[in-house]
């Protein structure tokens, strides 16, 4: 069997996990810049929370005031009272104080509205809190783990641009030619024909092209997509991303 179809698949091994990396670390921000935009919207909600509560605690501040602006006001008016001079002055005097005592108790009757809505407000904001700081905890971890496995990722990708080019030494310039030819327009330059169909079209092949395929001496390209194709009994699905010795073009057995 010539060794350089065993290469090819090595070769189409090697570009795929580039692939799957360089995909990886493509979609490592934009998974960071999701986490990050999830938190923003969580943190700007808390403080939304924050804003309701603290507007409560405001108005039920006022109404505090206001009812010891209108009690300070009784006690002047009942002073006033004392030294009204006819029934008219009197019942002018008794009705602001009326007027006051009604504020009073609109105040009263806030001030309680207020606090029940305060209740589940506080309670809601610092469950919030607390979930809050347990997400920037994690989105913290996930980013760090992030640019971990970025700088892993890409430290991966030169070890196997690095094994990739010492392949490509090994292999006939046209058949390295060739593959480069092919994987620059489609993904995956080389397909398994062993059933006797192109395993990436899906297009059944001739049985004097399977005929010649079958002798493993060529490269051979389908008829359909133009894609390497190879006869391997022994490939399998699991088989089929295992390291093959770049030297003698044997597959390495990793049992």
């Amino acid at each position: 069997m010539n060794p350089d179809l065993e290469r090819v698949l090595e070769l189409q091994r090697l570009d795929t996990r580039t692939l799957a990396l360089q995909k990886e670390i493509a979609a490592l921000p934009r998974h960071v810049a999701a986490l990050e935009k999830t938190l923003d919207s969580h943190v700007k909600k808390v403080e939304a929370d924050r804003a309701v509560l603290a507007a409560n605690q405001k108005d039920r501040k006022q109404q505090d005031i206001d009812i010891q602006t209108h009690q300070q006001k009784i006690i002047k008016l009942r002073d006033q009272m004392q030294g009204a001079k006819n029934n008219d002055q009197f019942k002018a005097f008794q009705k602001e104080i009326d007027f006051c005592e009604t504020g009073i108790k609109k105040s009263e009757d806030r001030i309680i509205e207020l606090m029940e809505q305060s209740e589940p407000l506080d309670a809601a904001v610092k469950a919030a809190e607390a979930a809050l700081a347990k997400e920037k905890q994690q989105v913290d971890k996930e980013k760090a783990a992030a640019r971990e496995r970025t700088v892993t990722d890409q430290t991966s990708v030169k070890q196997i641009l690095e094994e990739r080019k010492a392949l490509v030494a090994l292999m006939a310039p046209a058949i390295a030619n060739t593959y480069e030819k092919i994987h620059k327009k489609q993904e995956i330059a080389v397909a398994d024909a062993t059933n006797g169909r192109c395993s990436a079209c899906q297009m059944e092949l001739r049985p004097q092209f399977m005929q010649d395929l079958k002798r493993r001496e060529s490269l051979f390209l389908c008829e359909t997509c133009r894609r390497i194709v190879v006869y391997n009994p022994v490939i399998t699905p699991e088989t089929m991303n295992t390291p093959v010795n770049t030297i003698t073009g044997k597959r390495v057995d990793m049992s």
